[in-house]
C-alpha cells in the first residue's frame, strides 16, 4: 500500500504542470511563413531566429550598423548585395511557453482550506493557474523592388539574401559593443 502511494505521489509531481503551449526550439535559424509562426506577421517568408539578449537589442544593433539615427529602423532598413539594392524589416517576437499549474493550485486550496477561508488567495501559484516563460525571436523580412519576397523558395536572389542574413544573425549575437561594427570593413 505504501509502495502505491508513493508510485501515486510520483506520478502527480510529475504531471504537476500541463503544458498549454511550448514554443518552438530554434537550433541557428529558420525560414517560415510570418502568419504560419505567428499570427501578428507579415505574410511573407520570414528568416527567424532566437534572440539571447535583451529586449531592443537588435534594434540598438541595426541603428548602429546600418547608421540610421534612429529613422526607419524597423522598416525598409536599406542593403546592397551584388550591386542589387535590397531591404528588410525586423520584428521583436515574443512567443511563451504556458502551462498549466496542478500542484501549486492545490496547494493553494489546501491552504485556504486549512485556515478555513472560502476564498483562495493564490500564493503558490498564479491567479490565473498559468505559469508562463517567454521566448524571444527576431524574424527578418527581406524584399526589393524586384521581388516582393526574397526568401521564397524559387526566388532568384534566395541564396545570397540567406548568406548575408546568417553573417547579420553571426555578427549580432557575437557583438557586444555595435560601436565596434563601425570600425570593421
Amino acid at each position: 500500500m505504501n509502495r502505491l502511494f508513493n508510485v501515486l505521489v510520483f506520478l502527480f509531481v510529475l504531471s504537476s504542470c500541463v503544458p498549454i503551449r511550448i514554443a518552438p526550439k530554434i537550433d541557428d535559424y529558420k525560414i517560415s511563413k510570418g502568419k504560419k509562426f505567428k499570427r501578428t506577421l507579415s505574410k511573407r517568408q520570414l528568416f527567424i531566429f532566437e534572440d539571447t539578449k535583451e529586449a531592443g537589442e537588435f534594434y540598438k544593433y541595426v541603428n548602429t550598423k546600418f547608421q540610421l539615427h534612429d529613422s526607419l529602423v524597423y522598416d525598409d532598413v536599406p542593403f546592397q548585395l551584388e550591386n542589387q539594392q535590397y531591404f528588410f524589416a525586423t520584428y521583436e517576437v515574443e512567443i511563451q511557453d504556458k502551462s498549466f499549474q496542478l500542484v501549486p493550485i492545490a496547494l493553494d486550496v489546501l491552504l485556504s482550506t486549512s485556515l478555513g477561508s472560502d476564498e483562495v488567495h493564490p500564493l503558490f501559484s498564479n491567479s490565473d493557474g498559468i505559469s508562463r516563460k517567454g521566448n524571444f525571436y527576431i524574424a527578418i523580412e527581406v524584399y526589393s523592388d524586384l521581388e516582393k519576397d526574397c526568401l521564397l523558395a524559387n526566388s532568384f536572389s534566395r541564396t545570397s539574401v540567406l548568406k548575408y542574413l546568417r553573417q547579420l544573425k553571426k555578427e549580432y549575437l557575437a557583438t557586444h559593443n555595435y560601436n565596434e561594427i563601425l570600425f570593421k570593413n
